[in-house]
């Protein structure tokens, strides 16, 4: 599967397992560096390996934006796009009951 910075990962395994992270960068095909804003800082990214990960089909599009235009990432950026993302998820499964 093709990952790309700014996508949005749900971790299943390690000390973050349940979190939602967006994907700061693709190291190489084994690994990516993760943050949320939070924790997670920007600035220091969580490495994990994609085996950890499931991914999403979401997109930062606000951090993809930023990156393309070698703009620098806040955390709150990180923190707004993520909360908007469990949001709209949380809103789904409401309407799905």
């Amino acid at each position: 599967m093709m990952l790309i910075p700014g996508q949005i990962v749900y971790s299943k395994a390690g000390r973050d397992k349940g979190k939602y992270f967006v994907i700061i960068e693709v190291i190489d095909e084994n690994y990516v560096c993760i943050s949320d804003g939070d924790m997670r800082r920007v600035d220091n990214p969580k490495k994990k390996k994609i085996k950890h990960l499931l991914i999403t089909k979401k997109q930062a599009k606000n951090v993809m934006d930023k990156m393309r235009d070698s703009k620098r990432i806040t955390n709150s950026d990180i923190r707004r796009c993520l909360m908007v993302f469990k949001d709209d998820l949380e809103q789904t499964n409401q309407e799905n009951l």
